[in-house]
């Protein structure tokens, strides 16, 4: 009968779920040692246990030694991943996982000793930088191997199953005429008002609060605690105009395309609340005040801050996003581009944490972004981007918003081996990066608009939450 699913079905169905969740659970379970390892608390803390596998001879440490603990949990909690891991593979294997998968989680199964015996001897004798790199690496390569596994999981046996849209009411026909403007209201006060709002919207405020947390933690990594309040307020008060002048050219450049989305048709150039001429010369202007709040801090600042207005206005706007299927993807260098600002506002050049910052922000984005994309796939579409889920569909889309949530997982717990960041830090990745993957795992199996919009919104979370934590634990030690 219509409806009625098979008992083997349903059962085997119920079995994949379960071992997607255990899957999850275990990409969590071994990012946190990778993390935890890599942050530099821990190698003060290795220190205070310097035999394998008892501490010191002890099984039992007193958990009053801050330091004993947190090396001695950091063996017990190996050992629980080590058991999911293993508890893993078997299962992957007893449901007779695609080869692929069962591979993945082999490789890393039999990887994982190798990364625990390279820990043990970097614990227990001096070893050079490069001994302490390969274990890291090998953390990596674990935790690479168990996402792999995952996205292989949840990938669909039919690539291209419709995603829940919005109701077709809701979005207006490609043929109906574009909106030219609310009525201009009466009142000196109010048309004030509506068109002094247009240049804010023109502004793209809403980029701002992010990017300038991003700024924010490169100058924290690069300074700390003495980090100085006038270089902050220069450097943020040229980013945030930055950011307006390159969402004004935005703004301008895409408004015909505006008009056809449902998303965007209202916005101000789209519908004529303020004169191309206008706009354009309000761009221009924000851009010179930046270059001017830029240059008060140094030369290089500047550079970097007219580079972003052009990247994301030109090359981005005009070059990427209308031509190729890796628009977000290369795009995601325009936001990447705050954290190596604010590490040359501090130092006067780009140093190497400003460069991992960078690159979590880089890989962040398509993780991001894509859920959007889902989201208003339509809309997309008939606006003529050829955005990944209209160029290459929701699955592949899907796939690749998981595989850049582990890349950028990576970049993060690589951010914490380069720079002092402490267990703040630490523990705000693993616990926030956790939520991000399970609204990814969430969008996997409900495929829906809301699932999307969750996604989106831990995305979010996940980043704010990283840099906020990036700025205390810079600022406080």
């Amino acid at each position: 009968m219509f409806g009625h699913t098979p008992r083997g079905t349903a059962s085997s169905s119920r079995a994949s779920r379960r071992f997607a969740s255990l899957l999850a659970a275990t990409a969590m379970g071994v990012y946190l040692l990778v993390v935890v390892g890599a942050t530099t608390a821990l190698t003060d803390a290795a220190a205070a246990c310097s035999t394998w596998p008892a501490c010191n001879g002890r099984w039992l440490v007193p958990l009053d030694d801050p330091q004993l603990a947190i090396a001695w949990g950091h063996r017990v909690a190996a050992l629980g991943v080590a058991v999911l891991l293993v508890a893993t593979t078997v299962l992957g294997w007893r449901v007779n996982a695609r080869r692929r998968v069962r591979a993945a989680l082999t490789v890393a199964t039999v990887l994982y000793p190798v990364q625990v015996g390279v820990g043990a001897f970097t614990a227990t004798a001096a070893t050079p930088a490069i001994v302490s790199a390969a274990h890291l690496l090998a953390g990596m390569a674990i935790f690479g191997g168990v996402v792999l596994a995952l996205a292989w999981t949840l990938e669909p046996e039919t690539p291209d199953e419709p995603m829940g849209t919005r109701d077709p009411e809701e979005m207006p026909d490609a043929a109906d005429p574009a909106p030219t403007g609310a009525a201009t209201p009466s009142g000196l006060l109010a048309r004030a008002k509506r068109t002094g709002f247009a240049y804010f919207r023109l502004m793209k405020p809403r980029l701002m609060w992010l990017l300038c947390l991003v700024a924010s933690a490169a100058m924290a990594l690069a300074a700390g605690p003495a980090l100085r309040v006038g270089t902050v307020v220069a450097t943020l008060t040229g980013g945030v105009l930055a950011i307006g002048a390159a969402g004004t050219f935005n703004h301008v450049f895409e408004r015909d395309v505006d008009r056809k989305m449902s998303r965007t048709a209202d916005r101000p150039a789209a519908t004529d609340q303020i004169p191309i001429r206008n706009a354009v010369a309000f761009g221009v202007s924000l851009a010179a005040l930046s270059l001017v709040a830029f240059l008060s801090v140094n030369v290089l600042a500047a550079v970097l801050g007219l580079f972003a207005i052009l990247f994301y206005s030109v090359i981005y706007t005009l070059l990427l996003k209308p031509n190729t299927v890796q628009n977000t993807v290369i795009g995601g260098f325009a936001g990447a581009l705050p954290a190596l600002i604010g590490g040359a506002a501090v130092t006067g050049e780009i140093g190497l944490p400003a460069v991992v910052l960078a690159g979590v922000i880089f890989l962040w984005t398509p993780a991001h972004f894509y859920n959007l994309a889902l989201a208003y796939k339509d809309d997309y579409a008939r606006g003529g981007f050829p955005m990944m889920p209209v160029v290459r569909g929701e699955a592949v889309t899907r796939k690749h918003i998981l595989l850049y949530l582990g890349a950028t997982l990576l970049a993060a717990a690589l951010l914490s081996a380069v720079t002092t960041l402490g267990w703040l830090y630490a523990g705000t990745s693993v616990a926030f990066g956790a939520l991000f993957l399970w609204t990814v795992l969430g969008l996997h199996r409900e495929r829906t608009e809301e699932a999307a919009f969750r996604s989106f919104h831990a995305s979010n979370a996940y980043l704010g939450a990283l840099l906020i934590a990036v700025v205390v634990d810079a600022l406080a030690f």
